[in-house]
């Protein structure tokens, strides 16, 4: 399975062996995080891997998925950086899926006070991983996601590849599973945008989720060969999707 397949059916696991990962493993996990491109360039991020086999992280476990490990991922604070994390993060929970391990982002900040930082960068997200009780994977059709109709405005006819491209950032996962994401389709462009919500904690995980989505779709693009650049426009008009905010436009080229 590639990064690509797993965008299909990954499935967020709760329920964990509490066994052990070999060394290697976890060796692969680290050396693949510093391969990954970022969305915005010169942002210093990093990862930390907290041992939870032994009930060391109780507060984690307490709060919310009882795993093995929890993947912390850590970045300085830039404009935004928490879309960037947000790109970086599903890179890596697409990647544990494609090596055979179950992850579940969570959104608790329940962590002890020292983890809380890592060489002057501060945590922005934690994913639980380690091998799931039963499948890791799902059937595309199993996940509970809106229909594209209810996400999309279609200008023009999609082609195929934008079909895959729109399918990948539906599936996305989001924190509550919101989906804050809308999107005005044409030919080779997607305008995307976010829904607005007067709950400030909210539009925190917004951003980090739409660096989720945008990794899906560059995943796609890239299996596909398609360019994609991601762009601010000046000119886009709110009147297609009242009471949501412009985000970026993605320009697609075969």
């Amino acid at each position: 399975m590639n990064l690509y397949e797993a965008i299909f059916v990954r499935k967020s696991v709760r329920n964990y062996n509490m066994e052990g990962l070999n060394a290697q493993t976890l060796d692969k996990i680290r050396a693949h995080y510093t391969e990954l491109t970022s969305l915005f360039g010169n942002i210093d991020t990093d990862i930390a891997i907290l041992d939870n086999r032994k009930g060391q992280q109780k507060v984690l476990s307490f709060f919310s998925v009882k795993a093995p490990y929890y993947l912390a991922f850590y970045s300085e604070e830039a404009p935004r950086s928490l879309m960037n994390m947000g790109y970086m993060m599903e890179q890596m929970v697409l990647y544990m899926c494609s090596i055979g391990i179950g992850t579940c982002y969570i959104g608790s900040d329940r962590i002890k006070k020292t983890q809380l930082v890592k060489d002057g960068k501060n945590l922005v997200g934690i994913v639980a991983f380690g091998k799931s009780k039963g499948a890791h994977v799902r059937k595309q059709s199993e996940a509970k996601r809106l229909s594209l109709e209810e996400l999309c405005i279609f200008k023009e006819i999609p082609r195929q590849w934008m079909n895959q491209i729109l399918e990948a950032a539906r599936l996305s996962p989001s924190s509550m599973n919101r989906q804050p994401w809308r999107f005005v389709v044409y030919d080779n462009r997607i305008h995307i945008f976010s829904k607005r919500h007067s709950v400030e904690q909210l539009k925190k995980w917004d951003e980090v989720n739409f660096g989720i989505m945008f990794a899906n779709v560059m995943v796609v693009a890239e299996e596909l060969w398609l360019d994609v650049d991601l762009i601010k426009l000046e000119d886009i008009s709110q009147k297609n999707f009242p009471n949501n905010q412009y985000v970026l436009s993605a320009i697609l080229k075969p």
